[in-house]
């Protein structure tokens, strides 16, 4: 090994835990609040849409504005932007927790969903352009994945004990030292930004469109559990943003530097991966939050014993996000995305058996662990393969993309599950008709991974 070999094999080690550290934190805070939610109910008095808010409201954010995030990115460099976010990130945990109302714990959700954004592309674009190895490339974005799904799964969990033990505000204030140690850790550890090799811009009216486009899509499904399908609010606000994001694909093909460069979806990888994150999200992060007040409401948990309930689908999403990242590198990336999609769904339907009789390790045990193991089986190669043949100085809007259709998928699967689940008579009818619906979603995520490509291009391939 020369000596250049040398210093990147140095500092590979401090760059791959940054990611995989920030990766742990933002998903962390998709799911932390989910077993907090029915203490934060009764405590702030929201409304069950003002609770789905306290979860769409970062959601929403981080999706909507990870595009810009990874423009930034490519412009103006990931360790400046990733610090910038962090920073955003942790003053936002802390006057999140200082809410004394739903409106203002709303705000802080989204504020921390926008410091989310910047971190996430950031993050994943200095691993697709540090390890540049296929082999080591795999199991770096396997890493980064196993650490964000798993900070989703344990998000629960610690969620929980935070809750019991201390305060529910303690969800929002467990991100500061978190999210400090590793702003310092990045200001040491990660190298310097290069130059920008072309002019500064931002497409601001892209960026605009796209983010009120899925708010308001998001925002009229959230609002018809409340007022109905038929409400002009619901269908308006669903129709007004599904016009916004045609205007943002016009815009797009009109702009100088487009905040999304439609030709990227030429990229087979880059369409099928995209497509099967959304499923895939869609169906699985509205798991979390269902599961969190089935526990609660229906089977009667506290927060701390609703949240150690999650331990083993954390352990479950790890071991599958292990054997993706051994399996995709050998076998490719369509066998371990099929199986895990089916495994999760029927996971899923096993869960949408359980009742108000129910126990947890009769009803709940198993399919929670087939539905981490699929989880963790299926994330891992969908985002390789959204990110495999980018050219480097796309590696950030290829990251910004992929993220997107996670969180923007998770939102959309969040709004549209919980408010199937207000229709049905009984909270247990409604959560587990829920759940059934989401196996069907996670099936069709592993149809569309079919249409992977069996072998993934080794090397970047030239914009």
């Amino acid at each position: 090994m020369t000596a250049s070999e040398q210093a990147i094999a140095r500092k590979a080690w401090p760059v791959l835990l940054i990611a995989c550290g920030a990766s742990f934190l933002e998903l962390l805070d998709a799911s932390i609040v989910n077993i907090a939610l029915y203490t934060i109910r009764n405590d702030l008095g929201l409304s069950d849409i003002g609770l789905q808010w306290v979860v769409n409201a970062y959601l929403l954010m981080f999706g909507g504005f990870l595009l810009l995030g990874g423009r930034a990115a490519d412009l103006f460099g990931r360790k400046r932007m990733l610090t910038i976010g962090l920073s955003v990130f942790i003053a936002a945990s802390l006057l999140g927790g200082m809410a004394l109302n739903g409106g203002w714990l709303v705000a802080a959700r989204a504020a921390q969903g926008i410091g989310a954004a910047i971190i996430a592309p950031a993050t994943l674009a200095v691993l697709t352009t540090y390890f540049t190895d296929p082999k080591q490339r795999s199991g770096a974005i396997g890493a980064w994945i196993a650490s964000g799904v798993a900070g989703a799964a344990l998000g629960s969990m610690i969620g929980g004990l935070l809750t019991d033990l201390l305060d529910w505000r303690w969800v929002l204030w467990i991100n500061v030292p978190i999210g400090i140690a590793l702003l310092i850790s990045s200001l040491l550890s990660l190298p310097a930004d290069q130059a920008p090799t072309r002019r500064r811009s931002f497409d601001i009216a892209g960026a605009l469109s796209v983010t009120a486009g899925l708010v308001l899509i998001v925002f009229g499904t959230v609002s018809a559990g409340e007022r109905g399908w038929g409400s002009p609010l619901s269908y308006g606000s669903i129709v007004i943003g599904l016009v916004l994001l045609g205007l943002f694909l016009l815009i797009e093909q009109r702009a100088e530097q487009p905040i999304l460069p439609l030709d990227i979806f030429n990229m087979r990888t880059v369409s099928s991966g995209n497509a099967v994150s959304f499923l895939a999200n869609a169906a699985s992060l509205p798991m979390f939050y269902l599961m969190g007040l089935f526990l609660q409401e229906v089977l009667g948990f506290s927060p701390m014993t609703a949240g150690l309930s999650f331990l083993p689908v954390s352990l479950s999403i790890i071991v599958g996000s292990g054997v993706a990242s051994m399996l995709a590198p050998k076998l490719g990336a369509r066998l371990p995305m099929v199986g895990g999609a089916f495994i999760a769904a029927l996971g899923q339907i096993l869960l949408s058996t359980a009742s108000p009789d129910s126990t947890y390790l009769g009803s709940v045990l198993l399919p929670s662990i087939l539905i981490g193991l699929g989880i963790g089986l299926l994330f891992v190669p969908a985002t390789t393969v959204a990110t495999a043949g980018v050219p480097e100085e796309r590696s950030g809007l290829a990251s910004g993309l992929v993220n997107t259709a996670n969180q923007f998928g998770g939102a959309l699967g969040v709004a549209a599950l919980a408010t199937l689940a207000t229709v049905f008579a009984t909270p247990a009818e409604g959560y587990t008709r829920a759940m059934f619906v989401a196996a069907g979603v996670v099936i069709v995520a592993g149809l569309v991974a079919f249409f992977v490509p069996r072998q993934l291009p080794a090397e970047p391939q030239q914009s």
